[in-house]
């Protein structure tokens, strides 16, 4: 099988590491924004939830001027809840278990209508119905904390007669049939007269900046690491090239060492000569 020439792989490799860093950059940025987007929410937090109760007049005029840093804000509501109108928003994460919010629609004095959220129920075990201590009759005044209206389900998710997903305003005007103060609902912080029975007030929410941070720094790293790992991958693959080719050489080596050793070539033996040779020359030698 062909391999690839050690420069196009390295070049794949370093392709690699450059998506995944845009990929963490992108995921980081992320981050960075939903700890903005929390950091924002939790100032609303801080600066309203604990504010004076202003007129709902000067909350809104109409039905949809509703600024969205007035979120949290109490407002006194001046009117009468229609009780035969109340539903219950299902699985919300209230009291450790699924419960049920109490939404009733409250009318005001000037004919506005705002659903008013007036606390939580635990779900009842033994089938579908929900006890809900009935709303107060009569005229009535409500500190409650307005509220953006929540988005519908991305699933679509339905409920039975009576219930809802989530706080949708907009759904709950289509099924009064009225026109309800969009896009806000209240929720209950007090009612004057109290009644004797009420449900579970809403808790205030946490302020906590969440792990978004540490998440973006986490990403950040992520990116380092992969171009460390592809460096790491790249140096491995020329040291791996580097031993493969000084065992080559030692290879040679070791085969010249296995050849049979050469046979040294026998030294001439001197001619013998004539022995009459011989004999003449003794006989000069002699005179």
């Amino acid at each position: 099988m062909k391999t690839w020439p050690r420069a196009a792989r390295w070049v794949v490799y370093a392709v690699i590491a450059l998506l995944f860093a845009i990929a963490c950059a992108f995921l980081s940025n992320w981050q960075f924004v939903r700890g903005e987007e929390r950091a924002a929410a939790n100032a609303l937090v801080e600066n309203n939830y604990d504010a004076d109760p202003i007129a709902f007049d000067e909350l809104m005029s109409g039905t949809d001027d509703f600024d969205p840093d007035d979120e949290w804000q109490p407002v006194l509501l001046t009117g009468h809840y229609l009780p035969d109108e109340q539903l219950l928003v299902r699985n919300r994460p209230r009291g450790g278990t699924s419960a049920y919010e109490v939404i009733v629609p409250f009318e005001l004095d000037d004919g506005r209508i705002v659903a008013v959220d007036r606390g939580w129920v635990p779900p009842e075990y033994g089938g579908d119905e929900v006890a809900a201590p009935d709303a107060p009759t009569g005229e009535i005044t409500v500190i409650a904390r307005a509220r953006g209206s929540e988005p519908q389900t991305a699933s679509g998710q339905t409920a039975p007669d009576g219930q809802l997903p989530t706080i949708h305003v907009p759904t709950i005007a289509d099924m009064l049939g009225e026109s309800v103060v969009t896009p806000i609902y209240a929720i209950m912080a007090s009612e004057d007269p109290a009644p004797a029975d009420a449900p579970n007030a809403i808790e205030a929410p946490e302020i906590d900046a969440g792990p978004h941070l540490s998440y973006a720094i986490q990403w950040i790293l992520f990116a380092v690491m992969g171009f460390v790992f592809i460096g790491y991958m790249i140096r491995t693959e020329i040291r791996a090239n580097r031993e493969d080719d000084t065992d080559d050489d030692e290879d040679d080596e070791d085969d010249l060492d296995d050849l049979p050793p050469r046979r040294k070539p026998r030294a001439r033996r001197p001619k013998r000569r004539d022995r009459d040779a011989d004999a003449e020359d003794a006989i000069l030698d002699a005179i």
